[in-house]
């Protein structure tokens, strides 16, 4: 015969102060679970969103995967143009946009700023970078700059910041802040974008970083790819915008594990305090379980009362931190090396961080329960 489920719940009002430490011990360790995880779901949303798999990026073979430390002609993109039949073209345009990338120091007046990245464009850019579009003011003109929208956690500073007309400093000039863009949560939304020839000349450089191409739908990377090996003397190479950013990923790869890593010492060090707890708990309890075996109660009627009890506290706790993590967690920005993205509480978190919030439950309730129930019964009722 099992106990009524009424009794546990009634054993949990009877000790208010422990039970209300145990919920608010159990909802901070899931809340920590929330975050990491958030961390890691908001990073690989960034990179699976970014990259067109129709863009192919041309840019230095010494470069190796770091676009920033790319240096090519400022000739690249004309050439490009006009050596290749399968680049996308439109009422007579060529959808081939060269870009100069860099980071660099940014600030405003006195602030010290922080470390943004910068992209110089043309007015071909959009055509190639779809996923950009402008959500405020409008595209920068001389002495202007356009802001992503998560350009500000990148740098370190309050948002308001980045309002329109305010300026930013960096490479030596002032610039207007003349509008705000997103890019579907790819890493374009760190960046600040002004115009290529005025970031050229700040920054006392003729050269590129990279050349972004637009594939025509019946043309293939190969095509770009041929074209890169054939010019040896132009120390080319040409991926897939796609293929980059899956390479990031494999990357960031330990960075991911190491998160994870993370989420099981969270877990883990979860699992001893609700343990500690129970243990306390359980403790000032072992004349009452005697009781209850003596009454007539099988042991694993017990074991389930307790599990329950458990149960409960951890369900309540993952509850009210799955509640404030989306509330306060979810869309938060963080900044991170290639750029800032924001921690994304999905379906996924919320399953990851509920199930570490029951397993509590039922891990931390399981071994005191059983020690006490191990006990003579005879021993237990003589118990202070």
């Amino acid at each position: 015969m099992l106990l009524p489920w009424e009794y546990g719940v009634r054993n949990l009002a009877r000790r208010p102060l422990r039970t209300l430490l145990t919920l608010i011990a159990l909802a901070t360790v899931v809340m920590l679970v929330f975050v990491v995880v958030g961390f890691i779901r908001g990073l690989e949303r960034s990179l699976a969103v970014s990259g067109d798999p129709d863009v192919v990026l041309i840019y230095s073979v010494n470069a190796e995967q770091n676009i920033e430390n790319s240096s090519i002609a400022g000739q690249t993109a004309a050439l490009l143009s006009a050596s290749l039949d399968g680049t996308f073209q439109r009422f007579g345009t060529a959808h081939v946009s060269p870009e100069l990338y860099l980071g660099t120091r940014v600030s405003q007046g006195s602030d010290a700023g922080g470390f943004g990245l910068v992209r110089g464009v043309t007015q071909t850019a959009p055509l190639v970078r779809r996923s950009v579009r402008i959500i405020a003011g409008a595209w920068p003109g001389p002495g202007e700059v356009m802001v992503g929208q998560l350009a500000a956690a990148k740098l370190g500073v309050d948002p308001a910041t980045m309002a329109l007309g305010n300026t930013v400093d960096f490479e030596g000039q002032s610039w207007r802040i003349a509008g705000h863009f997103a890019a579907d949560g790819n890493t374009h939304e760190s960046e600040l974008w002004c115009n290529l020839s005025e970031f050229q000349t700040a920054t006392k450089r003729q050269d590129l970083s990279v050349v972004a191409l637009l594939l025509a739908p019946d043309a293939s990377p190969a095509e770009v790819q041929l074209f890169c090996k054939e010019r040896t003397d132009l120390e080319l190479q040409a991926v897939g915008e796609k293929t980059y950013y899956e390479s990031l990923q494999q990357h960031y790869k330990p960075v991911r594990w190491l998160a994870w890593f993370v989420v099981l010492l969270v877990s883990g060090a979860g699992v001893f305090a609700g343990l500690n707890m129970m243990y306390g708990a359980v403790a000032g309890r072992v004349r009452e379980i005697a009781t209850l075996q003596t009454i007539g109660f099988r042991r694993r009627a017990i074991l389930l009362s307790v599990i329950q009890e458990g149960m409960l506290l951890s369900a309540t706790g993952s509850l009210i931190s799955g509640v404030i993590a989306l509330a306060l967690l979810n869309g938060v920005a963080v900044r991170f090396t290639m750029g800032a993205f924001t921690l994304r509480i999905d379906g996924i978190a919320i399953l990851i961080g509920c199930g570490v919030g029951l397993s509590l439950g039922v891990l931390g309730a399981l071994p005191p329960a059983i020690k006490a129930l191990r006990a003579p019964v005879a021993e237990s009722l003589k118990a202070i």
